[in-house]
C-alpha cells in the first residue's frame, strides 16, 4: 500500500512531464514518430513526409523542448533523452543518464559506473539500436552500458508497445538512435575528448569520440556518408566488507548443526531466544567475516558507419555497420575468515557471547582456532559485436509506402578466470557482526604460545597455497533477420492509416566452457616473491577491519598459469573448452495495425489498434562433458530437444484531446519474454561444497519452459504549456504470468569419483511464479518566464515513480522436492518509491545541471539455498548526486566539467532484518571529468 507521504510528494511533483523521446534535429525523426503524423478527423490522407514542429533552442533546454514536443506527438507512452549537441550526451554513461527518466530506476553502481536499468521496477528491458533488436553472444539482450554515449543522438524509452515494434521485453523497450548523414543539412565534423579522474583507483582515463559526415548531390541522386568512432578506458576500484552466512550452532558445544532444520527457507529459521533443534538449544551465528578489493581496467571501443542514397524523391537506401567492443581485466583480492570453529568453546563462553535482545542471533564473540583464506582472483573478458544492416524505403504512391531491411549480427564473448587461495589457521578472531549501522568489524588476536605473529595478515610466513581454479568460457551467437513494413493512408470511416509487416530471424547460440580445480600446499616462502603481494588501505578506514593482507598476485598467476597447471596436476582434457550447448532458433512475426481519428463528445479521439503474432521454434543440443558410464569412465553425453511457442499480442492505444494542450492517453498492450538459452538445458551440473556448508550446489535447466507474458494497462494525463513546459501523471498496471523461478531439492552425486555420494541442493527453473505491479508516475519540465536577467534560463526537471508490487514465490522441501507452500512478497528489483530532481541553468554560452536521484529499499535477489538466515537480499535506499557544466568559448568550441557519485555513500544490503542480518557494504568510485568538444 502506498504511504501517506506520497501525497505531499505527488503535490510537489505534479509539475510533471518527463523530458524524453528524442531527436538531434527535426531530420532525426524515428519511424515510430513518423507513424504519429495523423490527418485530422475525416480529412484526406496526408503526405508521409509531414514533420512535427520542433522548437529550435540550443543547450539543455533545447534538448528538453524537443523531448517534450515529441512525447506530445507520439501516440505511444514514450520518454527519452536527447543529446544537446553532437558528441554531447548528458552523462559519461547512458545508464546514468536514464536514471532521470520518469519510471526508470538504476542500480549496481559497480566497476566505476551504473550498470542495470529497470523500467517501472522490471529489469527485462529489450534494447534496440535504430529499431533493430540486438544481443550479446548467447544472450537475449545487450548491456546498455556497453554502448558508448558518444555515439548516440537520443535514447527513447517505450513503456507501451505498438504492434509494429518487437514484443520482447516485458518491462519496456529502450531504443538507441545513432546519427545518419541525412540528419544534417550539409557537412558536419565533431571531435570530443575527456580526461576522467576516478578517485578510488587514483587514475585519469581517456574518453574520445569523433564524427565526420557529409552529403552530396550527384548524377545518381543524393549521397551521404557518416563515420562515428568512440573509445573509452576506465580504471575502477570497488571495496566491500561483509559478515558471512548464518548457521545454527549448539549452545552446549558450539558445533555447527548440519541436519534437523529447513535449509533454504524463504524467511530463515526461528530466531527466538531459547529456540531448539531436535530438543537442543541453538544460537544463530555468522560463519565468516570477509573483505574484497576489486580493481580493474575496462575498455570500450566502438564505431558506427552510415551510408545513405536517395536516387529520387520517392526512395532512399541505407547501409549501416555498428560495432561495440568490450575489454575488461580485473583482480579481486579477498580475505576470508571462518569464525565457526567450536575449538576452545569454554573460553568462548568465558569471553562472552553477545546476542541481540530477545533473540538467539549472535552479534559479537571471539572465535578460536579460526581457519582463514585469501584468494587472488584474476579475470579477463572480451566482447566483439557487429551489426550490419541494409535497407530501403519507397513511396509507391503518395498514400502507400514500403520499407524493408536485412540485418546480420555476430557477437562473441570470451572469459578466462584464474584464482588461487592461500590458507592459514590463526589463534583467534574477535568479531562484531554489526558494529556500525550494518558494517561488521573483526580483528586478530596474538597467540601467546608462539613467536609467529598470527595477528599480522601481511606476514607471508603465515600462509600456504590451497585451491587453484582455472575456468574459461566462450559464447558465440549470430543472427540473420529480414523485416518488411508497409503503411497505407486511407480515408475510410474513422480509419486514417493501415500498417502491416513481417519479420523473420534465424539465430544460433553456442556455449563452450571449461572448469578445473585442485588443492596443493606450498608455503609462500617457497614461491617466487612475485607470486604474492600485500594489499593495503582496505575500506579507507571506514570500518574496524584488517586493512591489509598477503594474497596471491592474480596478474602473475594468470601469466604463469601453465606452470601452475602442471604443478597442480590438472587433467589436460579439463583445460580444453568443451561445448555445453548448441541452439538454432527460428522466430517469425507479423502484425496488422490501424490508426484512427474521430470525435467523441466534440473532442478529438485518435490512436492505434493492432495485433502482432510472435512464434519461435528452437532445435537444441546440450552436452554433459562429465557424464560417467557404469564403470566410472568419463564421457560426453548429448541431449537433444525441440521447443516451440506462439502468441497473439493485441494492442490498443488512444489519445483523447481534452484541449489542444491537455491530452489523456489509454493503452492496453501485451509483451513477452523468451526463455534464456541456458535455462533450457536438461542436464545437471555439480559444484562441490567449497564453503563447508554440508551441501554442494547443482544446477540444471528445463526444456519445457514457456515464455513469460505480461498484460499492460496505462492511463496518462498530460498538460503542455508555455515554451516547452509540461506536467503529467500516469497510472499503470502489469499482470505477469509464468515468471521463471527455481525449484529446490536435494540429490546425491559422486563428484570426485571416490565411490561415496555427496549431497547437493539441486535448482531447476520453471514457470512457477506470477507477479503484479501497479504504480503512478509523476513528472515535470518547467522553465519559468519573466525571471530577472540573471535568473533567466533557470529551470527544473522533476519526476517521481510510486510502485506497489507482489510476486508469488513457491516454497519447496529441499529434501523431497515437494512444493510445500507459496510466499508472496515484493517483486525483485522494485523500489516502492524513486525520485529525481534536476536543477538546470541554461544561458546562450553557459549551461549547468545538478541531478539528484533517490530510490527506496528493494528486494534485489535470493541468496543460495544453503543457509539459515532469510534468503531475500534487500538493498538499502540508494541515492546519487551528479553535476554537469559546459561553457561555449565560441560557437564551435565547448569545454565541459562532469562529476558523478558525489555523495560517496556506502551502498548496503541486508537479509530481511537489517539489524539481525546485515550483509554487504560497498564503496564505489567517484569520477570527475574535464572535456573539450570542437565541431564545425
Amino acid at each position: 500500500m502506498f504511504k501517506q507521504t506520497y501525497l505531499a510528494s505527488a503535490i510537489l511533483l505534479a509539475l510533471a512531464s518527463q523530458a524524453t523521446y528524442a531527436a538531434e534535429a527535426e531530420a532525426t525523426q524515428s519511424p515510430q514518430a513518423e507513424e504519429t503524423a495523423q490527418p485530422s478527423s475525416g480529412g484526406k490522407a496526408q503526405n508521409n513526409n509531414e514533420e512535427m514542429e520542433i522548437i529550435q533552442v540550443q543547450g539543455i533546454r533545447g534538448s528538453l523542448n524537443k523531448a517534450v514536443e515529441l512525447k506530445r506527438q507520439n501516440i505511444q507512452v514514450v520518454d527519452a533523452i536527447v543529446a544537446e549537441d553532437i558528441g554531447k550526451f548528458p552523462d559519461n554513461n547512458v545508464v546514468e543518464a536514464l536514471q532521470r527518466v520518469t519510471g526508470v530506476q538504476v542500480t549496481d553502481r559497480a566497476s566505476g559506473e551504473a550498470n542495470v536499468v529497470s523500467i517501472r521496477g522490471l529489469t527485462d528491458v529489450t534494447t534496440t539500436v535504430n529499431g533493430r533488436q540486438i544481443f550479446t553472444a548467447t544472450g537475449r539482450s545487450v548491456a546498455i552500458a556497453d554502448i558508448p554515449a558518444a555515439l548516440l543522438g537520443s535514447v527513447e524509452v517505450f513503456k507501451t508497445r505498438s504492434s509494429s515494434q518487437v514484443a520482447s521485453g516485458i518491462a519496456g523497450q529502450i531504443d538507441i538512435r545513432t546519427h545518419k548523414p541525412f540528419d544534417f543539412e550539409d557537412s558536419k565534423v565533431s571531435v570530443a575528448a575527456k580526461g576522467i579522474y576516478s578517485d578510488q583507483p587514483d587514475t585519469i582515463d581517456p574518453n574520445f569520440s569523433a564524427l565526420a559526415s557529409n552529403r552530396w548531390d550527384t548524377s545518381i541522386g543524393e549521397v551521404g556518408a557518416l563515420v562515428n568512432v568512440s573509445y573509452i578506458r576506465t580504471n575502477y576500484k570497488d571495496e566491500s566488507v561483509s559478515p558471512g552466512a548464518s548457521y545454527p550452532y549448539f549452545v552446549e558445544d558450539g558445533s555447527r548443526i548440519l541436519t534437523g532444520w529447513n535449509v533454504g527457507s524463504a524467511h530463515g529459521i526461528d530466531t527466538s531466544e531459547g529456540a531448539t533443534i531436535d530438543g537442543k538449544e541453538y544460537l544463530l551465528a555468522r560463519d565468516a567475516m570477509f573483505g574484497n578489493i576489486l580493481e580493474g581496467e575496462r575498455e570500450r571501443p566502438a564505431f558506427n558507419i552510415s551510408l545513405q542514397w536517395a536516387p529520387n524523391d520517392s526512395s532512399e537506401y541505407t547501409f549501416e555497420a555498428f560495432y561495440n567492443g568490450y575489454r575488461n581485466e580485473s583482480f579481486n583480492s579477498m580475505l576470508f575468515s571462518f569464525v565457526d570453529s567450536p575449538a576452545n568453546w569454554q573460553q568462548v563462553i568465558q569471553d562472552g557471547i553477545e546476542v541481540y535482545d530477545g533473540t538467539n542471533v549472535v552479534k559479537s564473540r571471539t572465535a578460536y582456532n579460526a581457519y582463514n583464506f585469501t584468494s587472488g582472483d584474476h579475470s579477463k573478458a572480451s566482447t566483439d559485436s557487429y551489426v550490419f544492416a541494409l535497407g530501403g524505403k519507397w513511396d509507391i504512391t503518395d498514400e502507400f509506402q514500403l520499407r524493408s531491411e536485412v540485418v546480420y549480427q555476430q557477437s562473441t564473448y570470451e572469459n578466462e578466470f584464474t584464482a588461487m587461495r592461500g590458507d592459514a589457521t590463526v589463534y583467534g578472531v574477535a568479531i562484531d557482526a554489526n558494529a556500525d549501522d550494518g558494517i561488521p568489524s573483526w580483528s586478530y588476536l596474538d597467540n601467546p604460545d608462539t613467536v609467529l605473529d598470527e595477528s599480522d595478515m601481511t606476514n607471508p610466513d603465515l600462509w600456504q597455497t590451497a585451491d587453484f581454479f582455472d575456468n574459461g568460457s566462450k559464447d558465440e551467437g549470430d543472427s540473420l533477420s529480414w523485416t518488411m513494413d508497409g503503411s497505407l493512408y486511407v480515408d475510410y470511416a474513422i480509419f486514417t492509416k493501415v500498417q502491416f509487416g513481417a519479420r523473420y530471424e534465424k539465430r544460433t547460440a553456442t556455449n563452450f566452457s571449461r572448469s578445473v580445480s585442485s588443492a596443493k600446499k606450498i608455503a609462500y616462502a617457497d614461491l617466487d616473491p612475485s607470486m604474492y603481494m600485500v594489499t593495503s588501505g582496505f575500506f579507507e578506514g571506514r570500518a574496524n577491519v584488517p586493512d591489509s593482507w598477503a594474497v596471491i598476485n592474480g596478474y602473475n598467476l594468470y601469466k604463469n598459469r601453465s606452470e601452475f597447471e602442471k604443478i597442480w596436476g590438472f587433467e589436460a582434457r579439463k583445460l580444453q573448452l568443451m561445448k555445453t550447448f548448441d541452439i538454432s532458433e527460428q522466430a517469425w512475426a507479423g502484425y496488422l495495425m490501424a490508426d484512427f481519428d474521430t470525435e467523441v463528445f466534440g473532442k478529438r479521439l485518435d490512436g492505434q489498434m493492432g495485433v502482432r503474432y510472435e512464434g519461435t521454434k528452437a532445435d537444441m543440443d546440450f552436452f554433459d562433458n562429465d557424464a560417467k558410464d557404469a564403470n566410472g569412465n568419463v564421457y560426453t553425453a548429448i541431449s537433444s530437444d525441440t521447443t516451440d511457442s506462439s502468441k497473439l499480442l493485441p494492442s490498443l492505444v488512444m489519445r483523447y484531446w481534452l484541449t489542444d494542450d491537455f491530452v489523456a492517453r489509454f493503452a492496453y498492450t501485451e509483451t513477452i519474454r523468451q526463455p534464456a538459452f541456458a535455462d533450457l538445458n536438461s542436464f545437471t551440473y555439480y559444484v562441490p561444497d567449497l564453503s563447508k556448508t554440508n551441501y554442494g550446489s547443482a544446477n540444471g535447466g528445463n526444456p519445457d519452459l514457456e515464455p513469460v507474458t505480461s498484460k499492460n494497462y496505462d492511463f496518462t494525463l498530460e498538460y503542455y504549456f508555455g515554451n516547452g513546459n509540461s506536467i503529467y501523471g500516469t497510472y499503470f498496471r502489469r499482470d505477469i504470468d509464468g515468471l521463471v523461478y527455481n525449484s529446490l531439492s536435494t540429490t546425491l552425486y559422486d563428484y570426485d569419483g571416490d565411490g561415496v555420494d555427496e549431497t547437493y541442493i539441486l535448482s531447476r527453473p520453471g514457470n512457477t511464479s506470477n507477479g503484479k505491479l501497479t504504480g503512478f508516475e509523476l513528472g515535470a519540465v518547467y522553465f519559468p518566464d519573466g525571471l530577472p536577467s540573471l535568473l533567466d534560463g533557470l529551470g527544473t526537471q522533476l519526476s517521481a515513480t510510486l510502485l506497489n508490487s507482489s510476486q508469488d514465490i513457491p516454497e519447496y522441501n529441499t529434501g523431497t522436492g515437494e512444493r510445500i507452500g507459496v510466499t508472496t512478497r515484493d517483486m525483485f528489483g522494485v523500489s516502492d518509491e524513486s525520485y529525481s530532481a534536476v536543477l538546470i541553468y541554461d544561458k546562450d554560452f553557459f549551461s549547468a545541471r545538478m541531478s539528484y536521484t533517490w530510490r527506496s529499499e528493494f528486494l534485489n535477489s535470493y541468496d543460495a539455498p544453503n543457509f539459515a538466515m532469510p534468503r531475500g537480499i534487500y538493498r538499502k535506499p540508494e541515492q546519487s548526486l551528479d553535476f554537469q557544466l559546459s561553457y561555449n568559448i565560441s560557437d564551435d568550441l565547448v569545454v565541459s566539467f562532469d562529476a558523478t557519485n558525489l555523495l560517496d555513500d556506502v551502498y548496503q544490503e541486508y537479509y530481511e532484518d537489517s539489524t539481525l542480518f546485515n550483509r554487504t557494504n560497498n564503496i564505489f568510485t567517484r569520477t570527475f571529468a574535464l572535456g573539450v568538444r570542437y565541431s564545425f
